[in-house]
This record gives structure tokens, sequence and C-alpha cells, in this order.
């Protein structure tokens, strides 16, 4: 049975970040980056961005320890816009921690930074999607 014929999964409806303080990780979430607060519970608080998908914010029960941009797991999650250059300058306003300075390759336009508790973040507009 080949990945062509296999179709089991049909997308990722989120990813679960582990912070110290999640109701203030939500809220960086929904007044900086424009999510939305669709779902709370004792353990963990959801946020969703404009096209649907969501983040998990989850207690974490301890420290991450060092990390780089290519530490193994998960590195990075990819925010797409239009209008990046307002948006960079909007992120800007807002005090962002920048780990990057804007750059351009093929089309592309991409800047990484940090939410407050250090989770890398990567803003992306693509001049053509991928397939």
């Amino acid at each position: 049975m080949g990945a062509e014929t296999l179709k089991l999964v049909h997308g990722i409806e989120h990813t679960a970040i582990a912070g110290k303080d999640i109701a203030a990780l939500a809220d960086w979430y929904v007044n900086t980056l424009g999510f939305t607060v669709n779902y709370k519970s004792a353990n963990a608080i959801f946020v969703k961005a404009p096209n649907g998908t969501m983040i998990e914010l989850i207690h974490a029960d301890s420290d991450r320890g060092e990390q780089t941009l290519k530490t193994q797991g998960i590195r990075h999650l990819a925010l797409t816009v239009t209008g990046f250059d307002e948006a960079v300058a909007a992120l800007r306003a807002r005090n962002v921690n920048f780990i990057s300075e804007p750059a351009e390759s093929k089309g592309n336009k991409v800047v990484f930074f940090t939410d407050p508790e250090g989770n890398y973040l990567h803003l992306l507009e693509r001049g053509v999607p991928l397939p």
C-alpha cells in the first residue's frame, strides 16, 4: 500500500506547547498575533489562528533546557502572512523578540522570533505556494 493510496490523516489540527504561564502565553498569542481563545479547561487553553489552525497551551512540568533552531525535535511554527513588511513592522511595534533579521530568497520572505517563553516562531510569506 503506497502513500498515494493511504489517506488516514486529513491534516494537523493543532500543535501543543508546554508553558510555565499558559494564561499569559494565550494572552500574548491573542494580543500580539491576532489569535482567539476558542477553548479553555483546567489543563489547557487552545488558541486559534484566523485560518482555523490551533495551538494547545498546556502546563509545563519541567524547564526545557538549552535549545537552538536546530536542536532535535520540533523547532518552530511557521506562521503565514500577506503583507510581510507590514506584519514585521506591527510585531516590532509590539516589542517582539526577533532572533533574525527579515530575509528574502526566491520570492519568499522570512523572519524568526520568539514568544514570551522562548518558543521559536517563523513568519513567512511565500511568493509561490509549495506544491
